[in-house]
């Protein structure tokens, strides 16, 4: 991994920073990537009675500026800016990082910081490639750290009363579960080369990828659109369905998947579909689907996003909030859970900051008290991985087969060869 000068970090023993768990009241934690997700998440954090924000971390000196002002409305105390997270990862009273950047620094930024001894809170998707991904599962393992995947719907508690009906025969037995995600999305046009603006790094920004001139359509968001950073509004918000159509319907590995769609709205720089859909068969009887358009918001079962599952005796609608509705095969209601907190899932950087509360404080549960957590690195992988192989499927043009052990890809060269990734000289992932 590529040092900046005058650092510590490559040459770190996990021992030598090594705190005993519970040791300090207050888990203080550093975040990296404040633009917008980051921001709000660095204020969630800041806001827990258990929690100081001590780092704030970005490229982005702008960004910098604006979330250290918005702190201070949540905590007493004056977090340090650092440009680069890595200085951040050397000091001793870090507990764990926040990781909210680019998709194509989820996963590296994550073992970096799992290196350092400290624990990771990683905004999904946890990896830009599978490869990453199993990287990171080993990784949690050898170095003992607590790595929580950003599914909060894992820990918002209708969401979990629903899925826990559902696993007691609610609906019968389950063999069909469908998700979707929709928004109007615009063009983001052609992009021009042009000089890095001065308030950017754009050679941190680009860190693990290989480098690319600087566009000025890139940053901050659109390069969710771009493959060689991000991964498409299936892994953007398709991983979120994905979790809860596994959790529920409590599969890990499918034997087949394909996805069909395209670039369609406008002729631009995106690369990734903004139309979606993508299939995954398991073998013991049950399929799965998600839904993903992102510049035609038509609500399905009258939201933006959410879940149904398919049962012998009814079905169960998760909509994009934390409620849920069982139907019987006449699809009357036979039971409906509300909840008043109002839920925008088309909100980029904040949609639902008291329920996903919970799932910060499951990772302060687990660090401090060895609590199981709802969104571990092992099963934030394995609904990573399901929408990975949707993508892949996806730019090879062919449906794939799939190990049901272990979710490789069986018998196609041209899709193995997506399964990671070409890294800038000295940033390669190495345990």
């Amino acid at each position: 991994m590529a040092a900046v000068a005058g650092s510590l970090l490559p040459h770190f023993s996990a021992k030598s920073y090594a705190r005993i768990i519970g040791s300090n009241e207050r888990i203080q934690v550093s975040v990296m990537g404040v633009n917008s997700r980051g921001d709000a998440l660095a204020q969630n954090f800041a806001a827990q009675d258990n929690c100081d924000v001590i780092h704030i971390c970005d490229v982005d000196r702008r960004a910098i500026t604006k979330c250290l002002t918005n702190l201070k409305n949540r905590q007493t105390i004056e977090a340090k800016a650092y440009p680069d997270f890595r200085k951040s990862l050397e000091s001793k009273d870090v507990d764990a990082l926040v990781i909210a950047a680019p998709d194509h620094w989820h996963a590296p930024a994550s073992l970096l910081a799992m290196q350092a001894g400290k624990h990771v809170y990683v905004e999904k998707p946890c990896s830009h490639n599978p490869n990453e991904g199993e990287i990171l599962v080993k990784a949690a393992e050898k170095y003992g750290k607590i790595v929580q995947m950003g599914n909060q719907r894992r820990s918002w508690p209708n969401v979990v009363e629903g899925i826990e009906a559902l696993k007691n025969g609610a609906i019968g037995n389950v063999y069909f579960g469908k998700g979707w995600y929709s928004n109007n999305r615009p063009s983001i046009g052609i992009g021009k080369e042009t000089a890095v603006p001065d308030w950017l790094d754009w050679e941190l920004w680009q860190g693990p990828a290989p480098r690319k001139n600087f566009k000025d359509n890139l940053i901050h968001y659109n390069w969710h659109w771009h493959w060689h950073w991000g991964t498409g509004e299936a892994l953007n918000n398709g991983t979120h369905m994905i979790d809860l159509l596994r959790w529920g319907m409590e599969v890990d590995y499918p034997t087949k998947v394909s996805s069909n769609g395209g670039r369609y709205r406008y002729q631009d720089d995106w690369e990734t579909p903004d139309t979606q859909v993508i299939n995954l068969d398991f073998d013991n009887g049950m399929t799965m689907s998600w839904e993903g358009r992102s510049c035609n918001g038509k609500n399905i079962e009258g939201s933006s996003v959410g879940v149904v599952f398919y049962g012998e005796n009814g079905s169960m609608l998760i909509p994009g909030g934390n409620s849920y509705t069982v139907f019987d095969l006449e699809s009357k209601v036979v039971k409906e859970v509300k909840h008043t907190e109002v839920i925008d899932a088309r909100n980029k950087s904040n949609p639902a900051e008291k329920l996903d509360a919970f799932h910060i404080q499951n990772m302060f549960d687990a660090i401090r008290n060895g609590s199981d957590l709802h969104a571990g690195v092992d099963s934030g992988h394995k609904s990573t991985l399901l929408v990975q192989l949707g993508n892949i499927a996806q730019r090879v043009g062919q449906s794939l087969d799939i190990d049901a052990s272990n979710g490789h890809i069986l018998n196609n060269a041209d899709a193995q060869k997506l399964w990671s990734r070409s890294y800038e000289s000295d940033w390669e992932m190495k345990l």
